[in-house]
């Protein structure tokens, strides 16, 4: 999803976690008054209404919910001396509709319907503008989701009715050099260990092409990219060094690529039999 929304000139921020899709509220907060953005938030979580609607979302959403400690919320709603804010929230319930995210980029976001929620509070034109731009940009995104799968089964179908992938799209294994370079660039890290050059080297190589090497990749080089992606992120949890992993990711492309092209000839076999 698109990272921001723009709604009456107020920039918002999006987010995905975990497959559900979030909206900056404090962004939201931010069209009402800008210096008071997390004031808004409070006072919107002390209403007993919202305390029941989040309760409600969260139930039938959230498995770990805890329902014992979102009854004692509900109880205090609409009190004077009631106070509640999202880490409170989300840290006494385990609720995962709202997500307190710290740091210079951070504010507080929500799952959509209940940023909806929280538009409507703030100001009803604004949520109707939210909604309608929100809409607007899934209904890009589908497109696009449905062009590059149209694409990919192109190259698919196209691979499957030749002989067989050329050996060269295997990786090679990187030298010595190649292993001792610590690349600052995450992504370079990746290009090196599957295509065994930099964004920028290919582009030196290929003036005249538009776009980047990996626009140009095929669709097992596209998958084994991803799978590569999701190992380097374990291997950053680990602790472990830029030049460990560019070893471990070469060898893991080097076997995925091995393993997509016995596949493919596998599978070529079969339609021509």
């Amino acid at each position: 999803m698109k990272s921001k929304l723009e709604v009456l000139e107020q920039t918002i921020a999006t987010m995905s976690k975990e497959g559900m899709e979030y909206i900056c509220i404090t962004d939201i907060a931010k069209y009402k008054n800008t210096d008071r953005s997390d004031d808004l938030i409070r006072n919107w979580m002390r209403n007993r209404n919202t305390i029941e609607f989040l309760g409600i979302w969260e139930q039938l959403n959230n498995m770990n919910f805890n329902p014992v400690e979102f009854d004692g919320f509900k109880k205090e709603a609409g009190l004077n001396s009631f106070t509640l804010t999202p880490k409170q929230w989300i840290e006494k319930t385990n609720a995962i509709g709202i997500v307190s995210k710290a740091g210079r980029y951070g504010g507080t976001y929500a799952q959509k319907d209940i940023a909806f929620e929280f538009a409507s509070w703030i100001s009803v034109e604004f949520k109707l503008y939210l909604i309608k731009e929100f809409q607007r940009l899934k209904e890009q995104e589908f497109e696009q989701l449905g062009w590059d799968i149209r694409r990919n089964l192109a190259k698919v179908n196209y691979l499957i009715h030749t002989d067989a992938v050329k050996e060269y799209l295997i990786p090679e294994a990187l030298s010595q050099q190649q292993v001792a370079y610590v690349y600052a660039n995450e992504a370079d890290l990746l290009n090196v260990a599957l295509f065994g050059v930099t964004a920028r080297q290919w582009r030196d190589d290929n003036p005249n092409i538009s776009g980047n090497m990996r626009d140009h990749a095929n669709v097992h080089q596209l998958v084994c990219l991803a799978n590569m992606e999701s190992m380097n992120a374990h291997f950053i949890q680990q602790g472990m060094g830029q030049s460990e992993r560019i070893v471990k990711l070469n060898k893991l492309a080097i076997h995925q690529m091995q393993v997509l092209v016995a596949a493919n000839k596998a599978t070529a076999s079969l339609i021509q039999s």
